[in-house]
């Protein structure tokens, strides 16, 4: 039965190379870029062999940690769960537990990140030949990693799956989750920033504290092997086998709850409808115009604070001028202002994440977007009303983030360059991506599904569709971006109140462009659009 599973993995994915060459073309840039990654990953290896023994059991440690919890939590944030072998699917069929857990635990590791992680903590063996004990530990070591990696991501994943269908669980989940991940490079830098100032010992008393969990046991014990210290070592690999057992007893459990309520892990149809049956008031359709724009905008409006695909939006815009100040804080030394460092561009990075996050908001619409079509909405009307439910919170969040850098640091003068700029990438983003969702749609969470799942099929073709619509963006953005900096570079105020103006100018020109043009498109090809999204669904 497991190699039945492995086999049924195999084919599931060959088949959605067939179906979609875009999928295949994903899959050969993964590989690429896996490899490069491996190779270094490899070269460092081979450099650690030679340093002393504490050193790198140090860094190794710390890596093999941070490894470990990138596989806990990056399925979850990044991509979700794989549907392929969704364990819901098997609730009909008569397969052992444990047989089903080997089986799945095998086939996640089919992919690109499973085989460079393999291949990887296999390479970390050439650290520690410098005995036949230490290089064993190392081999068993690396196994009980891997293992932990894929059990512990599965695990975390079910779990989220199974919670996901509470509404308080989603909203609580995302902050948890989100805010760690974007805040971890912010936290890198004050590390490094600590090992100059002589915080080198706080860094290895940390790993020896890490070693001793389960997360770092499998890449310590090595260590205490080359060392000399063999019981430790043995304790150490003791920890990490309790640490994946652990793990596989919970994966158990939540994996027998799926099979046992199947239906519950689809996400909310009935759920919703209760919770939407038990509402007071008419909320946005109360207060909108009663027109077709306004209509479509209530609606919009309603979606960007109860669906939890367009509200992970909400939480990481707050979080990005928080990530720049830590970041500038880190290297404040050697700068004399704020205003010098990342901070200043707070406005424009989260003018462009909010402009961007309606570039796919046909896609999320998924077969509803039949009533559009059945009722004759005009194009124009779907983009002005969408684009108008997010410029309503966009322009003021915008506005105040825009002023955060020069309020701490004292300095107005170039304040009305980075509003324009802030304001342009804002609006221009707003109506190219009203153009681009009318005339792309891409793989994402069906409705009532967790943000968390990873939908199957066009992967690398969504990857294209959304690089190109970034650098189309900056291009248009062009004029603006490059009067902030001239203003930035020769501190000429004139050129900053030039850049507000070709900002907000230029930038409601293409809104209005894009909203023309996205709404022609729609209009033209709705049937089209309606028909790639039930193939999609």
């Amino acid at each position: 039965m497991v190699a039945h599973l492995i086999r049924l993995k195999l084919l599931l994915v060959r088949n959605g190379l067939r179906r979609s060459p875009w999928q295949l073309v994903g899959i050969v840039i993964g590989a690429l870029y896996g490899l490069w990654m491996l190779f270094l990953a490899v070269v460092g290896l081979i450099a650690l062999s030679v340093v002393p023994t504490g050193l790198a059991g140090t860094v190794l440690v710390l890596a093999g940690t941070v490894l470990v919890v990138a596989w806990a939590l990056t399925p979850i944030v990044f991509s979700g769960i794989d549907l392929t072998l969704d364990p819901a699917r098997f609730a009909l069929f008569p397969i052992p537990m444990r047989q089903l857990l080997v089986g799945q635990a095998i086939a996640g590791l089919i992919g690109v990140p499973g085989i460079c992680t393999a291949l990887a903590l296999g390479a970390s063996t050439i650290t520690w030949a410098r005995g036949v004990f230490p290089f064993v530990v190392a081999a068993l070591g690396a196994l009980l990693a891997l293992g932990l990696c894929v059990v512990l991501s599965r695990l975390i994943a079910s779990l989220a799956a199974e919670l996901a269908t509470s509404r308080r669980f989603r909203d609580a989940s995302r902050i948890v989750m989100i805010m760690p991940i974007m805040l971890l490079g912010p936290g890198i830098s004050l590390l490094a920033r600590g090992i100059q100032g002589g915080g080198a010992a706080a860094i290895s008393g940390s790993a020896g504290i890490l070693g001793w969990t389960p997360l770092g046991a499998p890449f310590s014990a090595p260590a205490d092997a080359a060392e000399g210290r063999v019981l430790e070592a043995l304790v150490k690999l003791i920890i990490a086998a309790a640490g994946l057992g652990l793990a596989a007893w919970g994966w158990s459990w939540a994996l027998a709850r799926a099979l046992e309520s199947p239906g519950s892990r689809s996400g909310g149809g009935r759920t919703a409808g209760r919770a939407g049956a038990g509402g007071r008031g008419l909320g946005a359709f109360g207060w909108m115009p009663a027109t077709p724009a306004g209509a479509v905008a209530a609606r919009a409006l309603t979606y960007w604070f109860r669906d939890p695909r367009y509200t992970v939006g909400l939480i990481v815009v707050p979080l990005l001028p928080v990530i720049l100040y830590v970041s500038s804080l880190a290297g404040r030394a050697h700068r004399a202002s704020l205003l010098e460092s990342p901070f200043i561009i707070s406005g424009p990075l989260a003018a462009f994440v909010l402009a961007w996050s309606i570039s796919a908001d046909v896609s999320y619409d998924s077969t509803a977007f039949s009533l559009h079509v059945a009722a004759g909405v005009k194009g124009r009307a779907d983009r002005l009303g969408r684009a108008a439910a997010l410029l309503l919170f966009a322009v003021p969040a915008i506005a105040v983030i825009a002023v955060l850098p020069f309020l701490l640091a004292g300095d107005w003068r170039l304040f009305p360059a980075f509003l324009g700029l802030s304001l342009g990438v804002l609006f221009s983003g707003v109506g190219l991506s009203s153009v681009v969702s009318a005339r792309y749609t891409v793989a994402v969470p069906q409705p009532g599904e967790s943000p968390f799942r990873r939908p199957a099929g066009t992967s690398a073709q969504t990857l294209l569709v959304q690089f190109g619509g970034m650098i189309a963006l900056a291009i248009l953005c062009v004029p603006e971006l490059v009067l902030a900096v001239r203003a930035a570079l020769t501190g000429d105020v004139g050129l900053a109140w030039a850049a507000l103006g070709v900002g907000v100018v230029l930038g409601a020109g293409l809104l209005a462009g894009g909203v023309a043009l996205g709404g022609y498109l729609m209009d033209r090809r709705a049937p089209e659009l309606y028909a790639s999204l039930v193939k999609a669904g």
